[in-house]
């Protein structure tokens, strides 16, 4: 077995150990919110911090890789939302809920193992770019699409109203926090006293193995009750179509090797759990979002393997 092939099974495998755990019994679905709140509360925040702090950006080309990487969102966004609403014939609000699900990674509970057990820590300064503005992107997306299309485009857009919902959301998110935190520390040149280096990298150290663990213990939440034809479609938008957009734009683009596969990578990652929670927020395509979550992340294990095997070869 090659080690990256060792490395995709460690991944998803601790995932299932998740959800194992969970369908048995053995730990009590209520203790999938507690472990996710450590992994997204504690654990990444301080991994983030450390790697604002230490890490060396230079050669990343950041603009570069956001313009390319956030061109395959919009566009995998606007096939998600055209689909959901010509194809399946669902409404524009339920469409966004399409967009978001067909583009929005994983990049954290997932994504953040995964490029650490590919590439390592010089993989994982790319994947901190990404993180650093993936969320506050998608977040302004989402609230200003609801903000257009919530009551069919009837009412008038309050700039005010949406950015003040924006930053409150943003300034209140853990990941954002420690990433703030870390580039504030960074900017006073001073060196992380011993005890807090300590205990940022035996709490974030955990971060990966436990992000995994609570991922799949949640995924018990998340049945596929139906929704099987749109959460099938959104699934090969998000697994195929989009990392696919993201190789050609990041190829013709000229991206380092290292930055261009990290982003095919992340492109190519499943759904993660904030397209769901997007939809519980405006109350509209929860069953789609989760559906098309669990069957995104099941099918992820081979869909990877497949990209890793791509990326390889192109750059």
């Amino acid at each position: 077995m090659s080690p990256l092939t060792e490395t995709v099974l460690f991944v998803f495998g601790l995932v299932a150990l998740g959800y194992l755990a969970g369908l048995t019994g053995y730990l009590k679905a209520q203790s999938a919110e507690g472990v996710a709140e450590f992994a997204i509360g504690v654990a990444m925040p301080l991994l983030l911090f450390q790697t604002m702090v230490k890490s060396d950006f230079h050669g990343s080309a950041p603009w570069l890789l956001w313009a390319t990487y956030f061109s395959a969102v919009a566009l995998t966004w606007a096939g998600g939302h055209l689909v959901t609403t010509r194809l399946f014939g669902r409404d524009s609000r339920t469409g966004i809920v399409g967009g978001v699900s067909a583009a929005y990674s994983n990049v954290v509970l997932l994504g953040v193992p995964f490029i650490l057990g590919i590439y390592g820590q010089q993989g994982f300064e790319v994947l901190s770019l990404l993180v650093s503005v993936h969320l506050p992107v998608m977040m302004m997306a989402s609230i200003v699409l609801f903000e257009l299309f919530g009551q069919g485009g009837a009412e008038r857009v309050h700039p005010l109203r949406v950015l003040r919902r924006f930053l409150h959301k943003l300034l209140i998110n853990p990941l954002i926090i420690g990433i703030l935190a870390g580039l504030a520390w960074r900017f006073t040149g001073a060196p992380l006293p011993g005890l807090v280096s300590r205990l940022a990298e035996a709490l974030g150290g955990t971060a990966a193995p436990v992000a995994l663990f609570a991922m799949g213990l949640g995924l018990n939440r998340f049945g596929i009750t139906g929704h099987i034809g749109p959460a099938v479609a959104l699934s090969v938008l998000k697994l195929f179509v989009m990392p696919a957009i993201t190789l050609v734009i990041v190829w013709l683009a000229g991206l380092p090797p290292l930055t261009a596969q990290v982003a095919v990578l992340v492109a190519a990652l499943p759904s993660g759990i904030n397209s769901y929670l997007i939809a519980v927020q405006f109350n509209t395509g929860q069953g789609l979002a989760s559906n098309q979550m669990t069957l995104a992340t099941a099918s992820a294990v081979i869909t990877t393997s497949f990209w890793l095997a791509v990326t390889s070869q192109v750059f």
